[in-house]
């Protein structure tokens, strides 16, 4: 019987062999439909958007807008002004423009710009950045401008695939390696997390092809996240209770469909719910949040999935000596289990639970004053982390031309109206100039030149002034407008995405608690939570990390990872407790059996998805480094105070109410025993 028994593991291992030879010839191509254009990460619906797509239409397609900056701080020379005059001669000579550059002189007399413009790249990012590079291998001056900006952060996401996993794999190992303190054990989760990502790289591009889902740096990044976090989670959910199991039961393979079916129920609802929360984005308007949506429930899954089936598989058939030094032994009992850090917490929170409610949501909402400190919106410069070339161009600009917009403003209109709106274009407020570009396709496209630095209250308010006097069927876009449109959109996505996340998982718990109290409770404290966490970051983010804005998104993105992450240890912790108050034992006693019992696996996961969250503050890109701040501090803050504060203290308070409308709200006191005299046995 044990014979075949192991049959079963190899199987199932033999089965995965065949699920990753069908997954590499797809998930080989992800890098190959993965986009960072402006186009992939705008609103569905803004005018920024169109504007991206009908100029791609134009002759030539999109363009490729430059700007080549000379700057000589005492003033230049003409020999400089000779020199940067051939030097855009040879670029004009090489690659085809829509126009010829005309030299732009400062009013001091230190900087000249040439706004260069080609239509040569298309949409092809590689053409794009071919070109850019040849610009700058030609000219002694600084090249910046939109085309620039792209393909410096095209490089930045490129670089963060590599670095990405290798400190997410390796801060993962650490604390595996502390957690398990086996040399051995932490390499067969981290082994099957990594066989997990690979699989969702394929499932994403299948997705892709198949749904013509959005695939960005920045969601394969975060999916990447994603799969080693909550998939190490899981993992050290089922392990403790495997090593339980076997302390009860001689046998690994049985002791391990002992433990699926104990903790199983409630990973796979801490999965569903985590994977209905992301799904939750395809309602918004945001290109990049809503593909950010179906890539980080694959992420979810695709962990579950592996951590379900092949963990279980390589554990059975490695048996005991997989926990060696510390191998459960068959009869033997874990020691110091009742006297555990958690059971501490808990008896504290049991003794004076309104006292400890009241102080630790005073904190929390204390925290979240600091929203009110957070940076205005980041403008395209601040958000690298270091300095690339095209940023260190238009902060040159921005000193030498302080009364005059560098960046031009994109107009299209229909071809045959095209005059009309040139005229009424530069009659706009704040419009220094404007200027027909190329026409085609039945479209015109116009050139404007604000009269006030890009990103400024001054052009965001002639971008408004444009749009509402250009009238019906003309779109208003270009580098400015497009992260004028993101603003606005997050702001509207935040209306339809939070109510619905929220909405979602109070369903999930309902559901799966069979109680409407305690759901609201859960859901309460990881909003309680979220806002403590983002008012930390209002607190640091420009003190301490320098960060001179915030990412637009990151109200709503750090809101979904929250609630939805966030509610995965309420249910590891409430489920327990209903199997509790099921076995006989009062609401209050336990909750703090279920702290006792699951405490330290829930500490171990938390810090394990903290610190893979955390590995993002290093990346050079200023919303990941934010959004991964974010989610760390609130991850942090859920497990160790409102999981084993607040919930256990309101737990306590409301006794039997905490399952209301529920039929556990009804059943009378057991006398099978007290909390004091049963022992832990796991998640």
């Amino acid at each position: 019987m044990e014979g075949r028994k192991r049959i079963v593991g190899w199987g199932v291992l033999a089965l995965w062999v065949i699920v990753l030879a069908l997954a590499a010839p797809l998930a080989g191509n992800l890098g190959d439909v993965q986009r960072d254009r402006a186009v992939d990460y705008l609103p569905a619906s803004a005018d920024s958007t169109q504007v991206a797509k009908i100029t791609e239409q134009m002759p030539g397609g999109e363009s490729t807008d430059l700007v080549l900056v000379y700057h000589r701080e005492g003033g230049l020379t003409d020999a400089d002004r000779a020199s940067a005059a051939r030097e855009v001669e040879a670029v004009a000579a090489e690659h085809p423009l829509t126009s010829v550059p005309r030299p732009v002189p400062s009013e001091d007399g230190t900087t000249l710009l040439y706004a260069v413009s080609s239509t040569q790249p298309g949409t092809d990012e590689v053409a794009r950045d071919a070109f850019v590079h040849d610009v700058r291998e030609r000219v002694s001056g600084e090249v910046g401008g939109p085309g620039a900006l792209a393909t410096d952060a095209s490089e930045v996401y490129g670089s963060l695939d590599g670095p990405l996993l290798y400190t997410t794999v390796a801060v993962v190992a650490v604390l595996l390696i502390v957690i398990y303190r086996s040399p051995f054990l932490w390499l067969v989760p981290l082994t099957v997390a990594g066989v997990a990502d690979y699989l969702s790289m394929a499932v994403t591009y299948a997705l892709h092809q198949g749904f013509d889902i959005s695939v960005s740096g920045q969601s394969t990044g975060v999916m990447t996240i994603l799969v080693f976090g909550a998939g190490t989670d899981y993992a050290l959910l089922l392990v403790s209770r495997y090593r339980e199991e076997l302390r009860r039961i001689p046998r690994p393979y049985d002791a391990m469909v002992a433990a699926l079916r104990g903790c199983g129920p409630a990973v796979l609802a801490s999965s569903g719910t985590v994977a209905l929360g992301m799904l939750c984005l395809l309602a918004a308007d945001m290109n990049s949040s809503r593909g950010m949506g179906p890539t980080a429930a694959v992420g979810v899954l695709c962990a579950l999935v592996a951590m379900l089936t092949l963990l279980p598989a390589l554990l059975v058939v490695l048996g005991r000596r997989v926990f060696w030094p510390l191998i459960p032994a068959y009869g033997s009992v874990p020691k110091a289990a009742r006297r555990s850090l958690f059971a501490a917490m808990g008896s504290s929170a049991g003794r004076r639970p309104l006292a400890v409610l009241l102080t630790g949501a005073a904190a929390l909402a204390a925290l979240a004053l600091g929203v009110l400190n957070l940076p205005g919106a980041i403008k395209q410069e601040d958000s690298f982390s270091s300095t690339p070339e095209a940023v260190t161009a238009m902060k040159t600009l921005a000193a030498a031309y302080p009364q005059m917009g560098t960046q031009p403003i994109t107009v299209v209109a229909p071809k045959a109206a095209s005059g009309g709106v040139l005229e009424r274009a530069r009659a706009t407020e704040g419009v220094t100039r404007a200027e027909l570009a190329r026409s085609g396709s039945g479209w015109s496209e116009i050139s404007v030149v604000a009269s006030h630095a890009p990103q400024s209250a001054g052009e965001t308010a002639t971008i408004r002034e444009l749009r509402s006097v250009l009238g019906e069927g003309v779109y208003v876009g270009g580098p400015s407008a497009e992260q004028l449109d993101m603003a606005d959109t997050s702001t509207s996505d935040q209306r339809i995405v939070v109510p619905l996340v929220l909405v979602v998982v109070l369903i999930v718990l309902v559901v799966l608690l069979r109680s409407l109290v305690a759901p609201l409770i859960l859901v309460a404290a990881v909003v309680a939570v979220w806002g403590a966490a983002l008012g930390i970051g209002g607190l640091v983010f420009e003190g301490l990390f320098g960060f001179e804005g915030t990412d637009p998104g990151l109200v709503l993105l750090s809101f979904v990872f929250l609630v939805a992450l966030g509610v995965d240890y309420g249910i590891f912790l409430m489920h327990r407790m209903r199997e509790e108050c099921l076995d006989g034992l009062e609401p209050g006693p336990a909750a703090l059996a279920a702290l006792r019992s699951t405490g330290g696996v829930i500490a171990s996961a938390g810090l394990v998805l903290a610190a893979t969250f955390a590995v993002l503050i290093n990346m050079p890109m200023v919303q990941l480094a934010e959004l991964g701040f974010v989610i760390a501090v609130g991850v942090l803050l859920d497990t160790f105070l409102v999981r084993t504060y607040l919930v256990t203290s309101a737990s306590v308070l409301l006794g039997r109410r905490v399952w209301w409308p529920g039929p556990l709200a009804k059943k009378p006191a057991s006398t099978a025993g007290s909390e004091s005299e049963r022992l832990p046995v796991g998640v």
